[in-house]
């Protein structure tokens, strides 16, 4: 991984995809035990729903929201309105409605060990993972190509300067180094390649 100072924001972003998609996997690879016999383990999950909200979507997603996202749709019209409003931010809400529906199934089945609480778990985190991935790639392939080619050279300085401030404050606060021990500590409990 390269050092985020010598990053552009777009390049950050792309390497928050990185991080995220290794976590999709997990969750994948979870969910094959599952259905192979394995136990959910509480607390693994809520790990990993923690990681999904506070390093995919307010570490990640907050960083498009807040400095990208933003300065496309003033800038670059009724595309970028439709791109973004009306696509990347609805993806983002949906992807908050899994993981809020994952951790209801998640508590339902504490509650409850029933086959149709661990089958809800089950969809729930799937449901997450799936999308996701697909957003992500829509976002490498699309949003931020169109970004970097329709932008003026200065918004985009602007959008990496403000990137690289809000990077420097969440390594000061422990944020990436957190969530890539959970990922880590996932990756060898549930991986499988």
């Amino acid at each position: 991984m390269m050092d985020k100072e010598l990053m552009s924001s777009i390049e950050i972003m792309e390497d928050d995809h990185a991080v995220i998609n290794r976590m999709l996997l997990v969750i994948r690879d979870m969910c094959c035990g599952i259905l192979e016999g394995a136990g959910i383990v509480p607390e693994d999950h809520r790990q990993i729903i923690d990681f999904c909200r506070k390093f995919a979507d307010e570490h990640h997603h907050g960083k498009e929201e807040k400095f990208l996202f933003p300065e496309m749709v003033e800038r670059l019209g009724k595309v970028a309105e439709n791109l973004v409003t009306h696509g990347m931010l609805v993806e983002h809400d949906l992807g908050r409605a899994r993981v809020l529906g994952w951790e209801t199934a998640l508590n339902e089945y504490e509650k409850d060990l029933k086959t149709e609480h661990k089958l809800d778990v089950i969809t729930e985190a799937m449901g997450y993972a799936h999308q996701l991935h697909m957003h992500t790639e829509k976002e490498d392939n699309v949003v931020y190509p169109f970004a970097l080619r329709s932008l003026p050279k200065e918004v985009i300085e602007g959008i990496d300067r403000k990137t690289l401030e809000f990077e420097a404050k969440q390594k000061a606060a422990g944020v990436p180094e957190k969530y890539h021990a959970i990922l880590d500590a996932m990756e060898k409990k549930y991986l499988r390649s």
